[in-house]
């Protein structure tokens, strides 16, 4: 096979691998239609309800679309990735990795949300804030801190990097983070989202366990979600009358941030000196930016969202 051949297949490699992110999302979308459209020809009342809304959305994007992309995805080769464990020290070191890239994402996010709100003269709601906002604490520890966490780290770490890890672990890092940021659909997540699931992809190829990344994720959907929730509760009731345990709490929360921000930041500074043991490229690609985003499986994916976040921030 001479070197275009050898090009144009692996251009079509990553156009089948975007093609099927673009179908998960596409079949997710399809579900809610006809969901929605059954509740509301049945029982409407249930569609004010935004617990029975979170339920379905998290249905419709996690285990309704997933038998399709189960199969789609297996007809692609599996790489085994050498698994290997980790000291208590350097999950923790993990955790404030995952904190400070969510703090640093949400900032980035929050500056060009209000920069285009304010040249577009409107407020750029958070679809995921309002959601959380409005959604039962248990069900915002069910479905955001537990499910979503699983299966997001299945669909976009395990079944895309065992795929891809074949083509360096570069590669995958960057695949993954693109997908998984291009596929939250909004403005407000896109940046967070892009650098924690980088790092993810980078901690499950460092070893092998998807169960890391798991536990990494849920601890940072826990914090955003259930521990927002509360601490905003408690910054509302120290507002009306100063009492010592909303006070405690705000101050524990402060402190934890500073702590796991030095944590993290330190942890940052040792990520170019890692290594991935096992880990060997066995496909090196001339040119890999053309090879694995300038197809029309990828194209169709990134414009595809890209129209999804536009809609969100228009409205």
């Amino acid at each position: 096979m001479n070197m275009g051949e050898e090009l144009k297949e692996h251009k079509k490699f990553f156009s089948k691998i975007g093609a099927n992110y673009l179908i998960l999302g596409v079949i997710a979308i399809i579900f809610q239609i006809i969901i929605v459209n059954i509740m509301n020809m049945t029982n409407p009342e249930y569609l004010s309800d935004m617990n029975i809304l979170t339920c379905i959305s998290s249905l419709c994007n996690y285990l309704l679309p997933f038998p399709v992309f189960y199969w789609l995805m297996k007809k692609l080769d599996d790489t085994e990735i050498e698994k290997s464990g980790i000291n208590a020290k350097t999950f923790i070191i993990y955790i404030g990795i995952t904190m400070t890239l969510m703090w640093i994402g949400n900032l980035i996010g929050l500056a060009i949300t209000m920069l285009l709100g304010g040249a577009m003269q409107t407020n750029i709601d958070n679809p995921v804030q309002q959601l959380i906002n409005n959604t039962d604490l248990w069900l915002n520890l069910a479905i955001i801190s537990i499910i979503a966490p699983i299966c997001e780290e299945i669909l976009f770490r395990k079944f895309l990097i065992d795929k891809t890890i074949k083509y360096g672990a570069k590669v995958s890092i960057i695949l993954s983070a693109v997908l998984f940021a291009f596929f939250h659909g909004n403005l407000n997540q896109f940046f967070y989202a892009f650098l924690m699931g980088g790092f993810f992809a980078y901690v499950y190829i460092k070893t092998g366990r998807i169960t890391y990344t798991i536990i990494l994720h849920a601890i940072v959907n826990f914090m955003g979600s259930v521990v927002s929730i509360i601490l905003a509760n408690s910054v509302m009731n120290i507002q009306a009358s100063m009492n010592t345990v909303d006070a405690a709490i705000i101050l524990a929360y402060v402190v934890i941030l500073f702590i796991f921000l030095i944590i993290g930041l330190y942890g940052l500074t040792q990520i170019k000196k890692a290594r991935f043991n096992g880990s060997k490229t066995q496909i090196a690609l001339k040119s890999p930016f053309k090879t694995v985003y300038l197809n029309l499986g990828m194209i169709l994916f990134i414009l595809f969202f890209t129209f999804e976040m536009i809609h969100q921030i228009l409205g």
